[in-house]
Order: structure tokens, then sequence, then C-alpha cells
């Protein structure tokens, strides 16, 4: 079966670790594709083309969960040129597919700059661009697919082509926001941020604080610089020794963000300061590659379960509800339930951004919980179940794609004249619907 593209079948050692995606989702694919190269990216596909195969693009599957059966299908985990190349002279880097946060982050700071990275450092690069791109710069830079520069791709005739706003603009729009449907994405230029060190931190609350916190973090979103971008969770963490000794096995409330002024830092964390003492709270100037652990979202593989909406229009109401459904009397056995301050930049729409060009809501909320066994998996959908009906009262009646699982298809995230867009891009690009994504048409 070699083919020079690195393709196992089950039966081919390599193949039961390889099926195995972040959140340890058992995806059971006909076949596995690992290429190095681009030619492999494009061995891969006419494989799978001449063996009526379909594709799975995957770089590190955090919501692996919610892709379709792979039964039929060759899951396709490029990894090319996992160094990231930066170009400090004209401010942006360049990344190949599966390379994750970490060294892109490190590498730009080397060089004085920052990137528009997610909450954890483990995430694959291109993935995180293709479902939108959440940052904690994003209040003042919208989303980060907006800042992609160029793409480099392989099509679904196995074809390789450079993209961007003036080659295929058509594909270069639906890949920033559509997922990993159309092509596979084989390398993605992108804009850096031009600062090395930011305001940034979290403090950590005894869960009894639930509802002034919350009630206190809300009421100062209202009127929020667009230079911060935060989060409220509480929190169950677990009792590993990755998690510092003072807060480790314990129900939590949290409150973390980063500024991009300084002045609006202190005054966010001088909002707090009338919750009480923290078990933990380290506010200040760090250095720009800190924010990517700042959130402590886990480094290492996990078998976990989330779900998510945007919410708008949110009143005093909600803070009931949330604790209600998570805080420490709920018995909510969630890793977290959050709230992502959105607004700012993100809802303006950009535009020469690509589909996901803004998300019209106040906040992300989002859950996630363990699923190691059927008991505790139940258990988890029970308490996401719980809590997506505590703020169904202010959902905005879409998604954002990098979060959207639980049965969303794109239809969730964005209104009907674009998917009508994508449906057409789809025909062009993929007219036999070779690849599978997350979220479907």
């Amino acid at each position: 079966m070699s083919t020079g593209s690195s393709i196992l079948s089950p039966s081919d050692a390599g193949y039961a670790e390889a099926k195995f995606a972040f959140d340890l989702h058992d995806q059971k694919p006909a076949a596995i594709s690992t290429p190095t190269t681009v030619a492999g990216v494009q061995e891969a596909v006419r494989w799978a083309r001449e063996r009526g195969l379909k594709i799975a693009n995957q770089a590190t599957g955090h919501v692996a969960v919610a892709l379709p059966d792979l039964e039929d299908a060759l899951l396709l985990k490029p990894a090319i040129g996992l160094e990231p190349v930066i170009d400090h002279a004209e401010g942006f880097a360049r990344v190949g597919a599966g390379t994750r946060w970490r060294p892109v982050v490190e590498a730009a700071a080397a060089n004085g700059m920052a990137t528009m990275h997610g909450s954890s450092a483990t995430v694959g690069v291109v993935g995180y661009h293709l479902g939108g791109g959440l940052s904690f710069y994003a209040r003042q830079h919208g989303l980060a697919c907006n800042m992609v520069r160029a793409m480099e791709v392989v099509t679904a005739d196995g074809e390789v082509a450079r993209i961007d706003r003036d080659n295929e603009p058509d594909l270069f729009w639906a890949l920033r926001g559509g997922g990993g449907l159309f092509a596979t994405v084989t390398a993605i230029e992108f804009d850096l941020l031009p600062f090395a060190e930011v305001y940034g931190g979290a403090s950590f609350w005894p869960v009894e604080t639930a509802e002034a916190a919350l009630s206190t973090w809300l009421d100062w979103t209202r009127s929020a610089p667009e230079s911060v971008t935060s989060t409220f969770r509480i929190v169950n963490l677990p009792p590993f020794e990755s998690v510092p000794e003072p807060i480790r096995g314990k129900n939590l409330v949290v409150i973390d963000g980063a500024a991009l002024d300084n002045g609006d830092g202190d005054a966010f964390t001088a909002r707090l300061e009338g919750l009480g003492d923290p078990v933990i709270s380290q506010w200040g100037p760090m250095p720009a590659p800190a924010v990517s652990t700042m959130h402590g979202d886990p480094e290492d593989p996990v078998p976990a379960i989330g779900n998510s909406t945007t919410i708008d229009e949110v009143g005093d109401e909600l803070v009931e509800a949330f604790v209600e459904a998570a805080g420490g009397d709920s018995g909510c056995s969630l890793i977290a339930a959050e709230l992502r301050q959105l607004g700012g930049a993100l809802r303006r729409p950009d535009p020469e951004g690509g589909v996901a060009n803004m998300i019209d809501g106040e906040f992300l909320a989002f859950g996630v919980g363990l699923a190691a066994e059927p008991g505790m998996k139940a258990k988890t959908e029970g308490d996401l179940d719980r809590l997506m009906e505590a703020v169904s009262p202010w959902e905005g009646g879409r998604q954002y794609y990098n979060f959207a699982v639980g049965g969303a298809t794109c239809h969730d995230c964005y209104p009907e004249d674009d998917i009508e867009a994508l449906k057409a891009i789809r025909r062009e690009y993929d007219p036999e619907e070779l690849y599978l994504a997350p979220l479907d048409l």
C-alpha cells in the first residue's frame, strides 16, 4: 500500500496510535495518511479518490468527536515544514500544516512580535485559522483568520495552488472560517502583531464567590475597552501535579484576560479587588508567549467533550442562571463552564475577511468535561445540557465554528447567503464532496 504518502491501513504498525485525536476519540478511519511533503499530500488525495474514499483533514483533533463516521474515509494528518518561518521585515509568519502554536508563538517572540493564537499552545495552527481563530487579542484585532495573507493548498483533484485575495479569492474566502471542507491546506501565511509584551493574568477565588464575581465581571464588560479580552469560568480542577498546589483538585471561580494597554489592564484588575482575597492572583506585564498558556488548557490529550453557543443582550438574570447550572451547589462536574468576552472588533464585519468575518454576540458560552468511560460521559453530557439550557434565553442564533459541536452544521454558524456561497464554492472545487469536516454544509 506504500505510495510515498505514509498511508497506514488498520493492520499496519502505527495505525493504532495515529487514529486517536487529541480528545482521545477513537476515529477508526479506513486508512490514515501522515505525509511530510506536499507531494505526499497530493498522492494521498489521489489515492483516496481512486478508492472512493472521503478525506478528513486533521492536525490535532481537539473536536474530532464532532466528525462523522470515518469508516469510508482517509484521515489525512499532514506534518509539513514544522519549523515556522518569521519574516521580520514584512511582519508575517509562514507555517506548515500540522504545526502547533507553541513553536510559532516562540519564534514570533524571538523577533519581537506576537501571534493571534488561542487559549491553547497545543492546537494546530492551520485548523485554528480554518475555523476562525478566537484570540485574547480578538476584541481589538478581530478573528485570526482575517490576518491570513495566503494559503497553499492541495485541491480535491490533487492539484497544488497558492491562494490569496487575488488568486482564487472565492476559495480563500471560504477557507477562512469554513473549516476543513474544500481543500487540504499545506501551509499558511499570516500577519503578526508588533509587540513582545502584554498585560495579562488570572485570579482564582473559592466557588462561593461565583455570583459576586460574575456580576462584577458582567458589569465591567458593558463598557470595557477593546484593548482587553477576558473570560469568566467556574472550574473543577483535576488533582494533577501539573496544576499548582493551592488550586489543585478544587472547585473555583476564575477570571483571566489580556490587555494591549497597561492602563486598561490596571483598571480591569482594580474592578476585581472588591471580590475578596483570591486563592491565587497574578496580573501585570508579561512576555507575549505566556498568554498562550495563561488559560491553563490541557497540554496532553484528554478524553473530553464540550458544547457552546453565542449569547447576546445579556441581563443580570444570567448570573443566577449560570451559577445555578454550574456553581458550587449545582453538582456540576464540568472541568470548565465559561463565558468568553466577545464584542469590539469581533462584532464589526471585516470587509476583506473570510466567511468568518465577525461573531455577532456578546459572549461565547462554553462547557467542557471528561468522558473517559460511559458513566462519566453521561454525567458530562447532562451537565452540558443543563449549562446550555441555562443560557438559552440569551442565545444569539449563531454558533462559532471552532467551538461548535453537538450536531451543529455550517448553517448554525453563518447566514443563508453565506451558506449558498459556500455551497457554490464547494461545487466548483470539490464537486464530488470528497472532504469531510466537523461541520458540514
